[in-house]
């Protein structure tokens, strides 16, 4: 079954004098949400008795758990002892998911930097290869990881850059983040025809199995001629992308991934759009 939710605490949840994530879960279920993305963006400071008691609330809420892993992850960088780095945030990530009793890691794959493309693509790769070996070293194998699609042209993360990484193993599904992928390819993403070219491609190099639960990122994103700028709401109409021809596109093709909403401050009631967009087709 599909599933709807936001990234982190929105505006509404904070205006309301909540204090702290424990109590987003039962505030996303009475909203009619069944997801919620925790997010260590600026580094993993949850103590493990906070994550234990965060995971028994969203288990008792039933509403499903992911993380999205520290933003400083470079997996193309020239520097061995700071690639060394991004393994750790990864590792250390799903180890705390587990704790919280979610099973996906969301993670930013790599910057370009100085090398050519295909070099920062290709030590990205091995890099995950190594990454695979510590999942399964570390006994995480049960946990999907999973390299977002990049919204910045020097971000390591097209649409047929994280296919080829998730080609690696099993523990990689793809996080396509639709708002990205629109800023990344100027505003490209118009037409259910759009979205099912996309995921069709995917679809034919992964396959139907890994592709039917993927997770999503979905947000209006400004851009430039460089991609992304920053996050808007659902009350933008210059930039886009619009989330019904997803809709139709994902129920066109049977696919029911976890669509986590990224909109600037209104991201839960955002995903409640979402979810009622989707219900009424």
């Amino acid at each position: 079954m599909i599933k709807f939710g936001p990234s982190g605490n929105d505006e509404e949840f904070i205006a309301e004098k909540h204090k702290s994530t424990v109590e987003a879960a039962e505030w996303c279920k009475n909203l009619g949400l069944d997801w919620y993305e925790y997010s260590f963006g600026r580094g993993i400071t949850l103590g493990e008795e906070k994550a234990v008691e965060i995971g028994e609330a969203f288990k008792q809420a039933e509403v499903g758990l992911s993380v999205h892993a520290p933003y400083f992850i470079n997996f193309a960088n020239e520097d061995e002892l700071k690639a060394e780095n991004s393994y750790g945030y990864v590792i250390s990530s799903a180890k705390m998911v587990r704790l919280m009793q979610g099973n996906r890691v969301i993670f930013h794959p790599a910057a370009q930097g100085k090398a050519t493309r295909e070099r920062a693509v290709s030590v990205t790769e091995d890099r995950l290869k190594r990454l695979c070996d510590l999942i399964y070293a570390n006994s995480l194998d049960d946990t999907l990881f999973c390299p977002e699609t990049m919204g910045k042209l020097g971000q390591i993360g097209t649409i047929e850059e994280i296919t080829r990484f998730c080609r690696i193993d099993k523990v990689f599904v793809p996080t396509i983040d639709f708002g990205h992928v629109n800023a990344r390819e100027q505003g490209s993403l118009k037409t259910v025809g759009d979205y099912k070219s996309r995921l069709e491609y995917m679809i034919g190099e992964l396959g139907e199995d890994k592709m039917k639960h993927f997770h999503a990122h979905f947000s209006k994103i400004q851009y430039s001629a460089k991609g992304e700028i920053r996050h808007l709401t659902f009350t933008d109409t210059e930039y886009g992308p619009e989330f019904e021809p997803l809709a139709v596109a994902l129920k066109e093709l049977k696919l029911e991934p976890v669509v986590v909403c990224e909109s600037a401050g209104t991201q839960a009631r955002d995903a409640l759009i979402m979810k009622n967009i989707y219900n009424s087709i």
